[in-house]
């Protein structure tokens, strides 16, 4: 069990068109002041290597208070409630099978963020940001061979209160499910490699979103000002309006104000009222992720509220908001069966897993928990060492089916990594079902045979 709290503050300051920032944990009017005087002098200091002064794009000023709807506040609930529950989910998963020995790693994790912003310009707001993780992977050696195979949960990390784990997850009944799963699991045919139309579930195709779209359409990545963790971008300016990203399903927003995303706030941390804009429109790529001070650069009259400091001791750049896929417009139902049935000879994916992707987020590879192979419209069993490859827009392009409301859902990152120093932001990626056309599969594991 770790227990840890931080309490400081950061000052930002603009000298002649340059950023200086310092920070401190001595809360006091003497210290407050000599922390200012630093970032002004460090500002003063970064002038001679600005290469263009710094202009803000206007943001009215505001005074408010946000929080993260919750009716359960995790750090409330008891300790030995917590625990009891995650030895019930290890004791579900471990249930003994015959010829296989079992582990279960489980966890929760929770946090809030009580944080208050001012600046020069007249706003104050006063936020507090709640979000929850409940987490574990179970992995079933087979004593005879050696090998083994693991399943994580399906559950989510939410921007919700500890009544998503008691309310809407049942993770007990999941870990049972998923002792028997995994076994099945080391059991199956090993994935003939080739071209495949895939399926792909809401809690798989989170990280492929997260990986080719909302990276790549970060502002400062596409300017070349992120560089170094990651890389650059190949969705540059000049593509702006005119390229074709993915197929006219693919409709991209970008949104600070999902309920339940782990991005989402009341406000960024340049003062902006968070919002939602068009990243991909029909298939066109339309806008992108913005703050105060990039979004000058390309001429923009506003900032997409895309500013944030995982700390008060650290510098607030740009990190990336739920950036997510709009489904099928309508009322009429479509879910994963729905796609499956339009499938002759394909692979179903449930659930995120390893992935790889280029310094330009070009070229990139993804696996998953789940694979389920599908013949004549029918899920016919379960398959292994499954990994899609594929160039981004090739891919998205390909697409052409796409689930309804009806079967849309929140997936996520907790630890999504940005930035030297390294800072970390949590991002959520709604999106339905989605049915891509003749993808290049690989075989990542056994031999054949």
């Amino acid at each position: 069990m770790t227990d840890t709290e931080s309490y400081g503050y950061g000052i930002r300051a603009l000298v002649d068109g340059t950023w200086g920032f310092a920070a401190s944990s001595q809360i006091d009017r003497d210290s407050i002041a000599r922390i200012a005087e630093a970032a002004v002098a460090i500002a003063r200091a970064n002038k001679p290597i600005q290469k263009r002064p710094i202009e803000l794009v206007p943001e009215p000023p505001h005074v408010d208070v946000w929080q993260t709807p919750i009716t359960k506040d995790p750090f409330k609930v008891p300790v030995d409630a917590q625990v009891d529950l995650l030895l019930r989910v290890n004791k579900a998963a471990m249930k003994p099978v015959a010829g296989y020995k079992f582990f279960c790693n489980s966890q929760i994790f929770s946090m809030k963020e009580e944080k208050i912003f001012a600046s020069t310009e007249g706003t104050y707001t006063d936020q507090t940001l709640v979000r929850t993780f409940p987490t574990y992977t179970v992995t079933a050696v087979d004593e005879k061979s050696g090998t083994f195979e693991t399943l994580s949960t399906n559950a989510q990390p939410m921007g919700k209160g500890y009544e998503y784990v008691t309310d809407d997850i049942d993770l007990v009944k999941e870990a049972e499910e998923y002792n028997q799963l995994v076994v099945e699991k080391s059991r199956a045919k090993s994935v003939e490699p080739g071209r495949y139309d895939l399926v792909l579930n809401p809690e798989h195709l989170w990280l492929t979103i997260h990986e080719s779209i909302g990276h790549p359409t970060e502002l400062d990545r596409v300017l070349g000002f992120e560089a170094n963790f990651a890389g650059t971008s190949f969705a540059t300016t000049e593509k702006l309006g005119n390229f074709q990203y993915g197929s006219k399903l693919l409709n991209i927003i970008g949104d600070k104000t999902h309920r339940d995303g782990l991005a989402t706030c009341g406000f960024d941390d340049d003062g902006v009222k968070t919002k939602q804009f068009n990243i991909i429109k029909d298939g066109i790529l339309v806008g992108y992720q913005t703050i105060r001070d990039n979004a000058a650069l390309i001429n923009l009259k506003e900032s997409g509220g895309c500013c944030y400091a995982d700390n008060w001791s650290s510098v607030p750049f740009q990190r990336m908001p739920n950036v997510s896929l709009l489904p099928a417009p309508g009322d009429t139902k479509i879910v994963d069966e729905d796609l499956i049935a339009g499938v002759d000879r394909g692979i179903y994916i449930k659930g995120d897993g390893s992935f790889s992707i280029d310094q330009q987020r070009y070229n990139f590879q993804f696996g998953g928990q789940l694979f389920y192979e599908i013949k004549g419209g029918k899920v016919v069993g379960l398959l292994r060492d499954v990994a899609y490859q594929a160039r981004t827009p090739d891919f998205w392009n390909a697409m052409d089916g796409i689930g309804s409301k009806h079967g849309y859902r929140l997936g996520g990152s907790y630890f999504d990594g940005k930035g030297e120093p390294g800072q970390s932001n949590a991002v959520s990626h709604g999106c339905p079902p989605v049915r891509v056309r003749q993808v290049n599969v690989i075989n990542t594991g056994r031999k054949l045979g």
